[in-house]
């Protein structure tokens, strides 16, 4: 099974590619269309908050969840809609089979339970590594389509509507999000007596390795063993080390963000 992933600048783009995925015959159960837009309010009204947090996908993705409200708009009709608050991001909308996940067959979920029921559905082929990227364009204002393809055949068709559609690929958003932040990396690492250009690639690594879901709100020193089985000895420059503490500090910072405007909107 093959994922294939396209970032919309709006909803309507979004939707009308979902339309034109289900014309082409993919199957609902491997849709799915991440949106901003839910309310904190509406939210809360759905399930009681839960500050618990579980770990993987849980942690990165956990709070409150809420069960469905309704088709968000015809493109969604028939799917499964779920709302879920996203730390950093803030509340979203999820249609599909991972809204499907996290209301599973009895209602809304909150908490452990709607960590497990994404982590699973995520086990089929959504690189957890990639997280992040999401979570900026849905910061951003943008959407995510998701199809779980069951073959190279049905990963070609996704990826040609959704090209047609105007998605932005997984490669070319990740590239737009380090560039957005590439220049306050640079001061932070050159303050502190690095060379940048010359350290780039093993600092941006290791910022990219403290985002990835299973590492949130780790030490390096927890984390450092694992890390050395998927990057080798790149872990060991000083550089990369200093990238994660910096993609820690970018993860509290979006956290803190995302408080203080759900603060301020209360």
């Amino acid at each position: 099974m093959e994922t294939v992933v396209g970032i919309f600048n709006s909803n309507f783009s979004a939707e009308r590619a979902v339309e034109r995925l289900r014309a082409e015959g993919i199957p609902d159960d491997r849709l799915t269309l991440l949106r901003p837009g839910t309310s904190e309010e509406q939210i809360e009204r759905s399930v009681p908050t839960s500050d618990t947090e579980s770990p993987g996908m849980g942690e990165a993705l956990g709070g409150a969840v809420g069960g469905a409200i309704g088709a968000a708009s015809g493109a969604t009709l028939g799917l499964a809609v779920a709302s879920l608050f996203l730390p950093g991001v803030g509340p979203i909308l999820i249609a599909g089979a991972l809204g499907a996940a996290i209301i599973g067959a009895g209602g809304a979920m909150a908490g452990t339970q709607a960590g497990e029921a994404l982590e699973e559905a995520l086990a089929t082929g959504l690189p957890h590594d990639e997280l992040f990227i999401y979570e900026d364009a849905l910061r951003h204002g943008r959407s995510v389509v998701i199809v779980s393809a069951d073959n190279e055949e049905m990963a070609e068709r996704v990826r040609k509507v959704l090209k047609l559609a105007g998605a932005e690929s997984v490669d070319a958003a990740r590239e737009s999000w380090w560039l957005g932040i590439r220049d306050a990396e640079e001061l932070e690492y050159e303050g502190a007596g690095g060379n940048f250009k010359q350290d780039e690639t093993s600092y941006r690594q290791g910022f990219q390795a403290a985002l990835s879901s299973r590492r949130r709100g780790r030490t390096f020193s927890d984390t450092e063993r694992e890390m050395h089985r998927q990057y080798g000895e790149v872990c060991s420059a000083r550089a990369f080390r200093a990238g994660y503490e910096r993609g820690q500090a970018y993860l509290r910072a979006n956290n803190k963000a995302q408080s203080a405007r759900g603060s301020s909107g209360r």
